[in-house]
């Protein structure tokens, strides 16, 4: 698969923050060209719109972190839905698009599923294989559906499963505290075990399905949350989707935030769209890529 990075921008819902550079932002497409050879997912050579994605690039500039971590590459997915509503094309065009880049970390953050149980099988054949440290933290669906079923298949793929919990990873010689909180929407959510123990200081990263969790993490702590679940939007309308998603206590749909002094972007979401039973419109699909950069270093 040739993936093509055309100079192409999603208008943004809310203004960018100042600490995140909207100029270095590039948001592509994956060609709708099969590579050469077989393809165990689809013989043809030419790809349907269903199988398409974006891939975007953000460089966040972070406080506190170590300075090792400076140029640190993350990979996100998130809601990606296994079953009718997403093209399984799309979501291992995906894995391949993540292990390309050979990210130093990759997050997975909820919604695996949808309504029924039936596709929970396939989550381990389509998601298998993404290569590095991947952290992984359940979505409302998950737990809706089957969340104890979900972990043990991750787990079994070598991920980590975290459920108000946290780890440390050493990447480049400096340990990052990875901080998974469980899904809010369902109740589930405790920041205060999820920090429990976890060093108070360094390159500390929160993995959370839901947005509206940013505003639950110890204020001006140099954190960075990376959630979903809005799927950007779904189906944009200028000015109504906002107001909808706010009323219903949503007030962050997609891209950069800035939160009690933190950070906080929300990933449009892989799954839905494009041919299946739930439409998106201005909302592509995104594998999202982060490089983090030490902010005072920017700064001078």
């Amino acid at each position: 698969m040739r993936l093509r990075r055309l100079a192409r921008r999603d208008a943004p819902l809310a203004a960018p923050a100042n600490s995140f550079r909207r100029n270095l932002q590039e948001d592509g497409r994956n060609a709708l060209v099969a590579r050469s050879g077989a393809d165990p997912f689809r013989t043809e050579r030419r790809l349907r719109w269903r199988d398409h994605f974006s891939l975007s690039e953000n460089v966040l500039m972070v406080q506190h972190m170590h300075a090792e971590h400076d140029g640190l590459r993350i990979a996100q997915l998130s809601d990606v839905h296994v079953g009718q509503a997403t093209s399984a094309l799309r979501i291992r065009r995906a894995v391949e698009a993540v292990n390309e880049e050979k990210p130093d970390l990759v997050f997975l953050t909820g919604d695996y599923v949808t309504h029924s149980p039936k596709p929970l099988p396939r989550v381990r054949e389509l998601l298998a294989g993404i290569q590095g440290p991947v952290y992984v933290v359940m979505g409302n669906h998950d737990h809706w559906v089957n969340a104890p079923y979900l972990r043990e298949s991750f787990e079994r793929m070598g991920y980590t499963v975290l459920q108000n919990e946290h780890r440390q990873v050493h990447v480049k010689g400096a340990p990052v505290t990875v901080l998974g909180i469980d899904d809010g929407l369902t109740g589930r959510d405790d920041v205060e075990a999820t920090f429990r123990g976890a060093p108070v200081s360094g390159t500390r990263l929160v993995l959370a399905h839901t947005p509206p969790t940013a505003e639950k993490l110890p204020a001006h702590a140099g954190l960075v949350q990376f959630s979903g679940h809005t799927h950007g939007g779904q189906f944009v309308v200028r000015g109504l989707t906002e107001a909808l998603f706010r009323r219903a206590g949503q007030p962050y749909i997609r891209g950069h935030y800035h939160v009690n002094g933190n950070q906080l972007y929300v990933n449009r979401g892989l799954g839905f769209g494009f041919g299946g039973p739930y439409l998106r419109r201005g909302s592509e699909p995104e594998v999202a890529f982060f490089t983090l950069r030490q902010a005072a270093v920017s700064a001078g």
